[in-house]
C-alpha cells in the first residue's frame, strides 16, 4: 500500500527496527497502516504512547476525559509540569508530535461507554485498556469482542501489575475458543473492595514497567511476531522482581 511507504527520515529513524528480520521493512510497514486506540493518557497509558508512537505507529486514538494534576506527574510521565490543568488528551497529543510527527493522533476527551464504543472502536484496529476502574474494563472487553479486534489490558495497584491480551473471537491451536475477560474475572469486585491508587498509592515506576509491556504486546500482535497473551495472565511482582504467568481458558458455559 502506497500510504506505507517509508520516506527517508523513517527509514532512519525506524532503522533498529529495520535491521531485526521478525520485523524489517514488511513490520515497518504494518506498524505505519496499524490504527491503535488507547484509553486513558495516565499512567499505563503514557508508556504505551510514547513507546507506540517511537515504533512508529501510525494512527493512535486516545480517550480519556481529564485534565493534568500535580498528583499525575509522579508516574504519568507523557506529561509534565508545564501542562497542568490541560486535557491529558492535548498534553499526549503535544509529546507524541515532539517525539514522532509522522504519527496522526484523534483525541476523544470522552469516557468509553457502551453507547459511544462501537462507534469509536470501528476506526481502530486494535484496543488497548490502561483504564483504572472494572466498569470501563468490562465495556471495552464488550466492545472489542463485538468489533472483532484485539484488546490488551493491565492493571496496576502499589507496587503489582497485570496484563494479558484477549481475543474471544479467534481459537487456539487446539481448536477451542479463546477465552473472555469474563473468564479471568466473571464478576466485578464490590464498590470499595479493591480501592484505588489514589487511596493505597502505587510506584510510579511500576506502571512504566506494565504500560511498556503492554506497548510490547500490541508490536508483537501488529507484525504478528511472537507469542502474545492470548489465554495468559502476565503478573509482576516489583517488590520480590518476580514475573509469573497464570494460564486461563473459556469457561464450558461461555
Amino acid at each position: 500500500m502506497s500510504d506505507a511507504i517509508l520516506s527517508p527520515d523513517e527509514i532512519e529513524r525506524y532503522r533498529r527496527h529495520l535491521l531485526l528480520p521478525e520485523i524489517g521493512g514488511s513490520g515497518q510497514q504494518a506498524l505505519k497502516r496499524a490504527r491503535v486506540l488507547v484509553i486513558g493518557a495516565g499512567g499505563l497509558g503514557s508508556p504505551v504512547l510514547l513507546y507506540l508512537a517511537a515504533a512508529g505507529v501510525g494512527r493512535i486514538g486516545i480517550i480519556d476525559e481529564d485534565t493534568v494534576s500535580l498528583s499525575n506527574l509522579q508516574r504519568q510521565v507523557i506529561h509534565d509540569t508545564g501542562t497542568l490543568g490541560e486535557a491529558k488528551t492535548q498534553s499526549a497529543v503535544d509529546a507524541i508530535t515532539r517525539l514522532n510527527p509522522h504519527v496522526i493522533i484523534e483525541q476523544f476527551e470522552d469516557r468509553l461507554t457502551k453507547d459511544n464504543a462501537k462507534r469509536l472502536l470501528s476506526r481502530f484496529d486494535i484496543l488497548i485498556d490502561g483504564s483504572d476502574n472494572f466498569d470501563t474494563r468490562y465495556v471495552s472487553a464488550d466492545a472489542a469482542e463485538e468489533a472483532r479486534i484485539p484488546l490488551i489490558t493491565g492493571a496496576v495497584g502499589r507496587f503489582d501489575g497485570s496484563l494479558t491480551v484477549l481475543k474471544p473471537y479467534a481459537f487456539a491451536a487446539d481448536g477451542q475458543p479463546n477465552p473472555r475477560f469474563r473468564d479471568l474475572f466473571p464478576q466485578a469486585p464490590p464498590r470499595g473492595l479493591v480501592p484505588d491508587c489514589a487511596v493505597t498509592g502505587v510506584v510510579g515506576a511500576l506502571t512504566g514497567v506494565v504500560g511498556t509491556l503492554m506497548a510490547m504486546e500490541a508490536i508483537k500482535l501488529i507484525t504478528m511476531i511472537g507469542e502474545p497473551l492470548v489465554g495468559r495472565l502476565l503478573l509482576y511482582d516489583g517488590l520480590a522482581a518476580r514475573f509469573e504467568t497464570i494460564r486461563y481458558r473459556r469457561r464450558k458455559d461461555g
